[in-house]
């Protein structure tokens, strides 16, 4: 089907993308556990407010200059993310690195591929705070790669942390083209367009083509051969969150019970699968966002004027 998606539109369907990402990313924070330990899912979810953190924040700038600009400014978004980040919100002391020296003056080029001793991060910050932009290209998945890519490397100089972008946007389109279509994706389907995107080279690249040879296997066992996060990369992030997101992309609260059962950097793949399974699913409709989930979410913040 050939449609046009106006403004509002775009912006709606990223809207979800936000709410289930953030959702995903506060609950997430509720069972993660320091050195990768799994917190077991419990008979009653905790209390909210449920804090967002880094994942959230950075991708209410990613929402925040599309809503501006209707397509990705790599120079805006630097300046978001150094006006908004707060080391509170849990960022990496690699993200804080680069963020100070964006905030500082330093052009954004220059600070990303000084990181890690001039390798560039392979970090999974491009790909937690993405999925917004997917939904947004929700008629394009070469149009979503591409913004992908600019919206990476404004912090990601790896190629490594650019792919997981890229993946996690692709899935996002591909997922939030599926709701406009009315069609469930086939996972191995979703998942061999995804690869397609990536560079055969790559390490997420292997990671998606391999995740789509393991449907069907225990989530569990998945994120041993995939990796959980825990390593906090791209290639041990993005796979195992595609796995996810594909098999159970109509049912939003099994996808993030399934990141938090196995443990591992559990906010960030609960805000990467949150995100693309939103994007799909929605909220408040049966198998989205469940409405008491977002009002336990801690509000978006008030510098964002699109809210979700």
């Amino acid at each position: 089907m050939t449609f046009t998606l106006f403004p509002d539109t775009r912006l709606a369907l990223a809207r979800d993308a936000l709410a289930g990402l953030s959702v995903g990313d506060a609950l997430g924070s509720q069972f993660f556990v320091p050195g990768g330990a799994v917190a077991p899912w419990p008979d009653a979810l905790p209390p909210g407010p449920w804090p967002w953190s880094d994942d959230t924040e950075m991708a209410c700038s990613v929402l925040g200059v599309l809503a501006a600009h209707g397509r990705m400014e790599p120079d805006a978004l630097a300046l978001a993310l150094a006006a908004h980040y707060d080391p509170a919100r849990r960022y990496g002391a690699g993200a804080v690195e680069l963020l100070e020296l964006i905030r500082g003056g330093t052009p954004w080029p220059v600070a990303a591929a000084s990181a890690f001793d001039g390798q560039g991060s392979c970090g999974n910050g491009a790909a937690m705070r993405v999925a917004p932009l997917g939904a947004w290209h929700a008629d394009s998945t070469r149009r979503a790669a591409e913004q992908a890519r600019a919206s990476a490397e404004v912090t990601h100089a790896h190629p490594e942390g650019v792919a997981g972008a890229v993946a996690v946007a692709v899935a996002a389109s591909l997922a939030t083209r599926a709701r406009l279509d009315g069609d469930l994706p086939d996972p191995a389907r979703l998942l061999t367009v995804v690869a397609g995107t990536l560079d055969p080279a790559g390490e997420v690249h292997r990671g998606v083509r391999r995740a789509a040879e393991l449907l069907g296997r225990p989530a569990a066992e998945v994120a041993d051969a995939l990796g959980n996060g825990s390593r906090i990369t791209a290639q041990d992030t993005v796979p195992f969150t595609l796995w996810v997101a594909a098999t159970r992309l109509s049912d939003y609260p099994a996808a993030i019970r399934a990141c938090v059962e196995v443990g591992g950097d559990v906010d960030t793949t609960a805000a990467i699968v949150g995100g693309i399974v939103a994007a799909y699913a929605g909220v408040g409709a049966p198998g989205g966002v469940p409405e008491g989930w977002l009002a336990a979410r801690e509000p978006l913040p008030g510098w964002l004027t699109t809210p979700a």
